[in-house]
């Protein structure tokens, strides 16, 4: 069976940056998702599409279509009192909120100045051209469940 739209793909991968650092891969727990359904960066599901189990793909994924280009309006400078009491706040912690229609939001502090604290909106991989290397261990039919709720279903699902 070959990936294509609504099929369930497994796969082993390494990411790497520019520069060869690798930034997270499966450690031998293969990644599962729903081909089509949005639930890996579209640029290398893409570079997914048509293959097969036992495939080996060597993907370079632009930001564009990975997590987007760095939006500088994605920064912003807001006061301390706008986190908990009592939080000691640190360069690089990250809080989740949500954005002014209610969509959840995760911004990382980027640096602080005094009671200014300057947060970044922006995906962590946001600008960086990503390094994928993958190999497909499996490629099964969705099942009905998974199709309507647009993702796979594991052991741990609670659908």
């Amino acid at each position: 069976m070959l990936i294509s739209k609504d099929v369930v793909a497994s796969m082993n991968y390494v990411l790497k940056d520019d520069g060869g650092t690798v930034i997270d891969e499966s450690k031998g727990e293969p990644l599962v998702y729903l081909h089509g359904a949005g639930n890996i960066i579209p640029g290398l599901e893409s570079q997914l599409e048509g293959k097969q189990a036992g495939d080996k793909v060597e993907a370079t994924v632009a930001p564009e279509d990975a997590y987007g280009l760095v939006d500088p309006a994605a920064k912003q400078t807001v006061p301390r009192d706008m986190f908990p009491e009592g939080t000691d706040i640190a360069v690089g912690m990250q809080f989740h909120g949500a954005d002014p229609s209610g969509n959840p939001l995760v911004v990382t502090v980027d640096s602080i100045d005094g009671d200014e604290i300057i947060i970044d909106g922006n995906h962590a991989l946001a600008g960086k051209t990503l390094h994928f290397s993958v190999e497909i261990t499996d490629v099964r039919a969705a099942t009905e469940d998974e199709l309507s709720h647009g993702h796979v279903h594991g052991p741990d699902c609670n659908h």
